[in-house]
């Protein structure tokens, strides 16, 4: 579970540079719900089906009044061709100084062929319309993930 998250809490505030070079604030999507996406790196087969399964649903998840962002630690123009690339319909959030992956407790040691390292954990977070953490994906699996989040976002009570 990413460290310090707890559903029901605020989601902590960001400001981060999209894929266009603007700047973007957790305050800009109040009153809609956000399903932020943390991914490890653009153009690689998992974080690409992700996005690419976000993509093909974003009109079902909009029909239930939510946004999609993904955020990871690429730079801003990385994400621009990965977009482009994909024709993704939805902002790729760069976080390349790490405080946005660090304040969702999603920058963790990993292990791969037995070498330990930093980086960003797969993980999704339902914000509410008013700012609150309403569920967390932690580790997430590509495959069937999208359904579970419309599933959650299908089955969410109402925001206060």
């Amino acid at each position: 579970m990413p460290t310090g998250l707890k559903e029901g809490l605020p989601a902590p505030d960001f400001e981060l540079l999209t894929d266009q070079g603007k700047k973007a604030r957790l305050s800009e999507f109040k009153g809609k719900k956000l399903v932020l996406f943390f991914y490890p790196k653009d153009n690689t087969p998992g974080c690409t089906r992700e996005a690419c399964d976000f993509r093909d649903q974003i009109a079902r998840i909009r029909k239930r009044g939510a946004e999609v962002a993904g955020v990871s630690v690429d730079s801003a123009d990385s994400h621009r061709k990965f977009k482009e690339k994909f024709a993704l319909n939805f902002p790729l959030l760069a976080d390349p100084g790490k405080e946005t992956v660090r304040a969702y407790g999603v920058w963790q040691e990993k292990s791969l062929y037995g070498k330990k390292y930093m980086g960003t954990v797969r993980t999704t977070v339902v914000i509410d319309a008013a700012g609150r953490i309403e569920r967390i994906f932690d580790r997430v699996k590509v495959d069937g993930h999208v359904d579970e989040v419309l599933a959650a976002l299908e089955n969410a009570k109402g925001t206060p």
